[in-house]
């Protein structure tokens, strides 16, 4: 299995951004970070270990890119200011990293599958919630899905459009559409320590998608499971043998 570290321009972002690849070939998995934010986590906490029966296999090509969650969800300041960052990261995945990705994997019209955990299963459900045209599938595990929650009750339309159990009830016509059609979630949450306040918005948003219509599949794992990288490990491996 190859492994290599790159930085990718990013005019939207300013700034050149971190990206860890595993793998030679297989459907591309993008994978958003927790709160930390860095690309090296999943390498350093083992999940890429965890996946080396998909890697070895072929069925599984990983990127791993860096966030700027640090201003935006977990950040300080204005609502408008920490939701313009998060919108020059979105715009800097969909015109910086997927490009690359395809050409990567000389896969032109490649659809991504994303997953993260804790916040990134957040980042990982709104990349397919958005734009299924692109990303088709989510794993989300042991995620928030009430961004607003993040904000200290603040709100805009920005904050609006980026809070999955804001948006969705609201989905309706052509745009619900396109989801049903394209999408597909897997929202996955542990009973055990740590996992408390998953559980509701978890439950929240598997009501949600099964009101909608949207694909999707939840599951509570027992109260053994945890929200930790071990945990975290076993759940990514058993869905994703079944998703790639």
């Amino acid at each position: 299995m190859s492994a290599r570290h790159r930085l990718l321009d990013s005019p939207d972002l300013g700034r050149r951004v971190h990206l860890w690849s595993f793998g030679d070939v297989g459907h591309p998995l993008i994978v958003f970070p927790s709160n930390a934010g860095v690309a090296h986590e999943w390498k350093e906490s083992g999940m890429i270990d965890a996946l080396s029966p998909l890697l070895a296999a072929g069925r599984v090509k990983i990127y791993c890119p860096e966030t700027n969650v640090s201003k935006t969800f977990s950040g300080k300041g204005s609502i408008d200011t920490r939701m313009a960052h998060h919108a020059a990261y979105e715009s800097f995945v969909l015109r910086t990293l997927v490009p690359f990705i395809r050409e990567d994997c000389n896969a032109p019209r490649a659809r991504m599958v994303a997953t993260g955990c804790s916040v990134g299963a957040l980042y990982a459900s709104l990349f397919v919630l958005k734009h299924p045209e692109t990303f088709g599938e989510a794993l989300c595990l042991s995620g928030r899905y009430r961004a607003s929650a993040l904000f200290g009750g603040q709100s805009s339309h920005e904050l609006y459009m980026n809070d999955p159990l804001a948006f969705l009830p609201g989905l309706t016509g052509n745009a619900l559409e396109r989801v049903r059609r394209r999408a597909h979630l897997t929202v996955v949450v542990g009973r055990g320590s740590f996992e408390e306040g998953c559980i509701p918005e978890t439950k929240e948003l598997g009501a949600m998608l099964r009101r909608k219509k949207i694909p999707h599949h939840v599951a509570f794992w027992g109260k053994d499971s945890s929200h930790t990288y071990p945990w975290w490990r076993k759940q990514a491996l058993h869905y994703l043998s079944q998703i790639l």
